[in-house]
């Protein structure tokens, strides 16, 4: 084995001697049962740990994760994340977190094929496609870049709006919110980007969906 293995599974041990010593109940405790009040849908970048981030326990973030935090209505692993935490686990918030810097954001700005992710950065060419006037009259490419993530991160948002799931659960009087932040890697901070929603009344008519009763 490389010293590199070796050395995480030391961690392992260690980190669960830590967590006995402050408390020698947190692994009984911890799998009994989960309740989360948040689902966390971010980047799969390493440096962006969604408990780090927030300071939250273990059992409190429920997290999904995929390249550029994306919200694809044909993505059934998102779905049924999505759908276990809102109609089992009933969290009370959804956050897309995005991050400045973002691998997936960048290569959607450019041509180059990377391999079979192409199809996935493929939907996020679609959202530059959708805002390229505003993007393009940005001059700076850092800016332009950084504004890229922020618009990706608004758009998943209302594609999350969108599912059948939260407008079922909203329809149904469910309280639950969802929300769109950024993190900076080089600070730390993450930012509110304003899109909030706890209802579907902020979603183009088309979009609102009505449910019969069976």
């Amino acid at each position: 084995m490389s010293d590199f293995y070796k050395k995480i599974l030391e961690n392992n041990k260690k980190w669960v001697e830590e967590q006995l010593n402050l408390d020698p109940e947190f692994f009984k405790d911890l799998a009994k049962s989960q309740q989360p009040p948040l689902l966390w849908i971010g980047c799969s970048d390493s440096r962006v740990p969604a408990n780090e981030i927030i300071g939250a326990k273990a059992g409190e973030v429920f997290v999904h994760r995929n390249i550029a935090n994306m919200v694809i209505h044909s993505d059934m692993n998102m779905l049924s994340v999505l759908d276990y935490a809102v109609n089992v686990l009933k969290v009370k918030h959804v956050i897309v977190c995005g991050h400045y810097g973002c691998g997936g954001v960048k290569a959607a700005m450019g041509n180059d094929s990377i391999g079979i992710i192409d199809n996935w950065i493929r939907h996020i060419k679609d959202i530059y496609r959708l805002h390229d006037r505003y993007l393009d009259s940005i001059p700076d490419e850092t800016d332009r870049f950084n504004a890229f993530v922020e618009i990706n991160v608004k758009e998943q948002v209302f594609d999350l709006a969108k599912t059948s799931i939260l407008q079922s659960a909203w329809k149904n009087g469910q309280d639950v919110s969802i929300h769109g932040w950024v993190y900076g890697l080089n600070s730390g901070f993450v930012t509110d980007l304003g899109v909030n929603f706890s209802s579907d009344k902020d979603l183009d008519e088309v979009y609102q969906l009505n449910f019969k009763k069976i």
